[in-house]
């Protein structure tokens, strides 16, 4: 039977291990000292392969994992790559990738990786807190966006398209912890502050999203999972799966949830963004902000792409 990990102090594969260690037999100390020994490689080897690595069959890596609790070998990798995922510094991550067998192998698996993470995030979703994010976003009366290192590209691509959407909106985008709070200090009730963070969890966003809420400002968490640390201060946390590629994090999923939501935000403001369009668009024409190639032009001839203007 399946341990509930909340009330085990061990919960995490590499605790339980340990704890355990003392009443193995002999063969599962064997599987048990090589995954303490390299478990960043072993995180993502197959039973199979474990075995050959300690001198036992697949079927006893697969009797050491249920024994440990877990629903067996599939069900332990996983847990043990979460577990990886918070705990491993950016050289530990980068010597994962030593289980990459060529450039073939890295582009086939990190795409395979990011389609998994897509699927598993749409059939997760919660559609009735995606709504409510929705409803949380068009009744703020100002928007602060939080997304710091890895994150940052995915605050700074929702606050570009928000700045469309809205009118008082505010990106927050240092790691200074003065700068952080300077910014964020006249949010209060009202307002909504908008959180991203996923392993390894940025200990600002953490700190800034439970000032927002003392300060009774709203909050939005944008994360990867319910025990995140940014979902115990959030009024509304929409989760995406966020896997380790080596040493880069895994964004796509993250990106296409809040794709989602601009989407869905502007589909309710689209009166405003259609006003917001038209003046923009006149604007990039005058300033030639845009390239206009040949297949752009539509209605002019051949010999009047080639005229000087």
């Amino acid at each position: 039977m399946q341990r509930n990990e909340t009330e085990n102090p061990y919960s995490g594969p590499v605790g339980r291990i340990e704890a355990e260690m003392d009443r193995m037999s002999k063969g599962h100390k064997a599987i048990a000292r090589f995954i303490l020994s390299d478990y960043e490689r072993a995180a993502y080897m197959t039973a199979a392969k474990i075995g050959d690595q300690t001198g036992v069959s697949e079927s006893t890596v697969v009797r050491f994992t249920m024994e440990l609790g877990y629903d067996g070998y599939p069900h332990f990798q996983k847990m043990l790559q979460e577990e990886l995922k918070e705990k491993l510094t950016y050289l530990q991550r980068l010597n994962a990738s030593k289980r990459f067998e060529g450039d073939a192998q890295v582009v086939k698996s990190i795409i395979q990786t990011d389609m998994d993470n897509l699927k598993y995030t749409s059939d997760m979703m919660d559609t009735d807190s995606f709504s409510r994010a929705v409803q949380m976003i068009l009744s703020a009366k100002k928007i602060y966006f939080m997304g710091l290192r890895s994150s940052s590209p995915l605050s700074s691509f929702m606050h570009f398209y928000f700045t469309l959407l809205f009118d008082d909106v505010r990106h927050i985008h240092t790691n200074s912890a003065n700068e952080v709070f300077e910014q964020i200090l006249p949010i209060g009730p009202g307002d909504l502050m908008i959180g991203i963070s996923f392993p390894r969890y940025s200990s600002r966003t953490i700190q800034s999203i439970k000032y927002a809420r003392q300060r009774g400002a709203a909050v939005l968490a944008i994360t990867d999972k319910a025990d995140s640390p940014l979902s115990d201060n959030a009024d509304v946390a929409l989760y995406a799966r966020s896997d380790m590629a080596s040493f880069v994090d895994s964004l796509v999923a993250p990106l296409s949830l809040i794709t989602a939501l601009i989407v869905a935000v502007g589909i309710h403001r689209r009166e405003h963004i259609e006003q917001t369009f038209e003046a923009l668009e006149n604007l990039w024409d005058e300033y030639k902000v845009y390239e206009k190639g040949k297949d752009r032009l539509i209605g002019q001839s051949d010999s009047d792409l080639g005229k000087d203007t």
